[in-house]
């Protein structure tokens, strides 16, 4: 569709630049990087405006108002996991090599922002083909609980029609995604010395009896409620700590639950799920135990249906620009997907690179991938916004 000039030399010098910018989360520090992200756009000509949840943890905001016609906004993140160890060269230093471009934060989640970028500059560039208001919404935290995207969910913003997010899918559409709870859970024991264990209540002990049913309520009910594009909801234990001294019996064991909820299910429903098998484990099997936290997470399920105008654009797109299976296919896990789609917006999930070396060491992205992707945002936004409304 677009016979714009995406300047790919361009954006490898704005991928170099973010990627030099250290967002790692903890502690993200995200400010910077909005920053810069806020001086490119602001020379194509888009308002800028930052909000802050916390000290330096900064989304930014850029739109563009253009006539009348929907609100469609682009959205990613600007921090990322760790760097950790095992790289080859410098995570913060971009380093082409054999087609890829290394670095951390490469596909998760800078290469897809710098490609909404481009897409941006060019659409604003190119005022008469489209009309309505575009939005590069630029998000922190995403990486840990996705705090940036519910703050702004949360600051009554204006009203978007669409949304594209921005996270490593191969260029392929993503309509829906999976949602977690992380509860803690206490179980209680009696303490005594371990030289006369029958005068206490091991709560290590009590805590295998309720593995033991946790495990029964995953098989048994949990994994049984299946969507068609993420599979199975789940609950599994990923954390456990018990006990404080080497000859003491332990009076307390705390557990951390992962339960991944699938579109259609109800949060507080879920909740409420958990709270019953504890109340289960202490009916049927004496084991005393309460949820004394919950963990946060990036969010509930999500999904937008396969019909849906955006769905159906973003499936184009991407064939267009290299993807003869471009899905709708689903995230097993989460992504901030489900707070647009809270705000009314219908949307999806798109980027260059994939999330099997998103998290790792020498993290890259295809070069043929990053610069395909600014094309596929630009299609998607022009086939949203109305090209009869324009002036």
């Amino acid at each position: 569709m677009t016979t714009y000039q995406v300047n790919s030399v361009r954006m490898k010098q704005d991928l170099t630049a973010l990627v030099a910018i250290n967002t790692e989360n903890p502690p993200g520090q995200e400010r910077e990087a909005a920053e810069c992200v806020a001086n490119w756009l602001q020379a194509a000509g888009y308002d800028l405006s930052f909000s802050e949840y916390a000290p330096g943890r900064t989304n930014v905001i850029a739109v563009l108002k253009n006539g009348p016609g929907p609100c469609f906004a682009f959205n990613t993140h600007l921090d990322t996991v760790p760097a950790g160890e095992g790289w080859s060269s410098d995570p913060f230093t971009l380093i082409e090599r054999e087609g890829r471009l290394y670095g951390r934060g490469s596909c998760d989640a800078k290469g897809p922002l710098v490609a909404m970028v481009e897409a941006l500059r060019l659409l604003a560039e190119h005022r008469q083909h489209w009309s309505g208001t575009l939005m590069g919404v630029f998000t922190a935290d995403e990486e840990v609980a996705s705090e940036g995207a519910k703050f702004y969910a949360s600051d009554a913003p204006p009203a978007i029609d669409f949304a594209v997010i921005g996270e490593p899918t191969s260029n392929t559409t993503f309509s829906a995604h999976k949602g977690s709870l992380r509860p803690r859970v206490r179980v209680k024991g009696i303490t005594a010395h371990s030289g006369t264990p029958e005068l206490g209540i091991n709560a290590i002990y009590q805590s295998a009896r309720l593995l033991g049913l946790i495990e029964e309520a995953h098989h048994q009910q949990v994994r049984c409620r299946c969507h068609a594009l993420v599979g199975n909801a789940s609950l599994t234990v990923t954390r456990i700590h018990g006990g404080h001294a080497d000859n003491v019996v332990p009076d307390s064991c705390e557990l951390l639950l992962d339960r991944r909820m699938v579109p259609g299910e109800d949060e507080a429903e879920v909740k409420a799920e958990l709270q019953q098998l504890l109340e289960s484990a202490r009916q049927n099997a004496g084991v005393e135990a309460e949820i004394i936290a919950w963990q946060p997470t990036t969010g509930g399920a999500t999904e937008t249906d396969s019909n849906e105008a955006i769905v159906l654009h973003s499936l184009e797109a991407c064939r267009r620009h290299g993807q003869p299976e471009p899905g709708p296919f689903g995230f097993q896990g989460g992504c901030d997907l489900v707070h647009f789609r809270a705000l009314g917006a219908k949307g999806v999930v798109i980027g260059p690179g994939t999330l099997a070396v998103a998290h790792k060491p020498d993290e890259f992205v295809p070069v043929e991938e990053f610069i395909a992707a600014a094309h596929i945002y630009l299609d998607i936004a022009l086939a949203l916004l109305p090209q009869e409304s324009a002036s």
